[in-house]
């Protein structure tokens, strides 16, 4: 058995970012395709869970705990459960990364709020 789901334009104005939750799909991942502007990028967050980024293109600048590393298309960094982290699309042009999280839901709490 298989399920495909569809990519759709998003509204005018709305964000162009992605979120697939695995438990409605039968998946036991979950995952963001992010689409980010320019200095765009969630703010400081924490999950119970390790999160693993793949850079398609752009780049990202990563603050996982105390450690800041860069990232271009291409690169994979994985962040631990339980340490917090964030990421802020500090190249000229989008940003496209997908988050996946080693859960069949996001589980999140934001510690600051988003960038842009």
């Amino acid at each position: 058995m298989y399920e495909v789901i569809r990519r759709t334009e998003p509204k005018p104005g709305a964000s162009r970012t992605v979120l697939f939750q695995g438990n409605e799909h039968g998946s036991g991942v979950s995952f963001f395709l992010v689409d980010n502007d320019p200095g765009q990028g969630p703010g400081l967050h924490v999950h119970p869970y390790t999160e693993t980024w793949v850079v398609r293109s752009g780049e990202a600048e990563f603050t996982v705990g105390r450690e800041k590393t860069r990232a271009t298309a291409g690169d994979i960094v994985v962040g631990a459960a339980n340490i917090p982290h964030k990421f802020v699309n500090v190249g000229t042009g989008r940003l496209e990364i997908v988050c996946i999280h080693a859960n069949d839901r996001v589980v999140q709490e934001f510690l600051e709020e988003a960038n842009a």
